[in-house]
């Protein structure tokens, strides 16, 4: 669908347009991405032609909690400390609701056709309206298979709060058939729809009792894992100005993701161990010419160094 005529005014610039434009240059689209020989296994191509694996990182809402708790006059901080006092009282932990978290970050695993690129969705300095919103133009433009860990548990919620919050459109990934018939049968929303694959859920077979960690998961098969941070300091992290260090600790987790995704396709039947290897030797590759610092961590642990 065209962007224009969205009940905006034709003399001002195409605000979801540019974003979409800015998504497909921040994922190479346009230029920069490293480009990997098509497989062929029985002469079939690599699955992996338009794949989407993503992360988000996130705060407590000050905006809404103080609204909610009747908290004026409160700095953030001590509105940050009132809510998760008032999370204990009502459920044991700190853990706030799913409609009181912010999105800070938002990181991808993006490939497409015989490209790849890991980076964090709009600039350091951009506002959640702007992450949220390149998040679902991408879906938009490429109808992607997205993949998550617990994306359906924590990650999607959150992102549909802050979407609504924020008046964010994400008309294909709300499509259920209505506009595309082909979404009547695989679409995002529908839990055993594949558009999105939530390895957690899907792993644990709908089973909460049987869900795992994707750190855990991750490190039992040969890969680093956590690095550096957890979601839990991610609050103090932002207090203290370092988005960047979100941003890098949210790149590693969704490259974890990809990685026990790959292994995921090996148990499907979907690519063999050869192609396996071929794609992490790719992305080895790829971490090793782009040489950021968390990168290279990232790549030490990987080798067991």
């Amino acid at each position: 669908m065209s962007f224009a005529g969205l009940g905006e005014d034709n003399n001002k610039p195409n605000v979801r347009l540019q974003a979409l434009q800015k998504w497909q240059c921040d994922s190479g689209e346009a230029e920069g991405i490293k480009v990997m020989g098509k497989w062929r296994e029985k002469g079939r191509e690599s699955v992996h032609m338009n794949l989407f694996v993503f992360d988000i990182e996130t705060i407590p809402d000050v905006e809404a909690g103080r609204l909610l708790n009747d908290f004026d006059g409160l700095s953030d901080e001590d509105v940050v400390s009132a809510m998760e006092h008032l999370r204990v009282q009502q459920s044991g932990t700190t853990f706030q609701p799913l409609y009181l978290h912010k999105v800070v970050a938002i990181s991808a695993v993006f490939r497409h056709g015989d490209k790849v690129k890991v980076w964090s969705l709009g600039e350091e300095d951009a506002d959640e309206k702007e992450i949220v919103q390149r998040f679902f133009d991408g879906i938009e433009r490429f109808a992607p298979t997205i993949v998550s860990w617990n994306g359906s548990g924590f990650d999607l919620p959150v992102l549909h709060y802050r979407a609504m919050k924020n008046n964010v459109i994400a008309q294909k990934y709300w499509d259920t058939g209505e506009i595309d018939n082909q979404f009547k049968w695989n679409n995002y929303i529908s839990r055993y729809h594949n558009r999105h694959i939530d390895l957690m859920d899907l792993l644990a077979l709908y089973n909460p009792r049987a869900n795992a960690p994707l750190d855990k998961i991750a490190s039992m098969l040969g890969y680093p894992g956590k690095m550096g941070m957890s979601g839990a300091k991610v609050w103090e992290t932002y207090n203290e100005g370092n988005l960047k260090a979100i941003r890098d600790y949210c790149e590693t987790d969704v490259l974890n993701t990809y990685l026990v995704y790959l292994r995921f396709e090996v148990m499907r039947g979907n690519i063999t161990e050869g192609e396996l290897e071929a794609e992490e030797s790719f992305l080895k590759q790829y971490l090793k010419e782009e040489n950021q610092p968390h990168f290279n961590e990232f790549l030490t642990a990987w080798a067991g160094e």
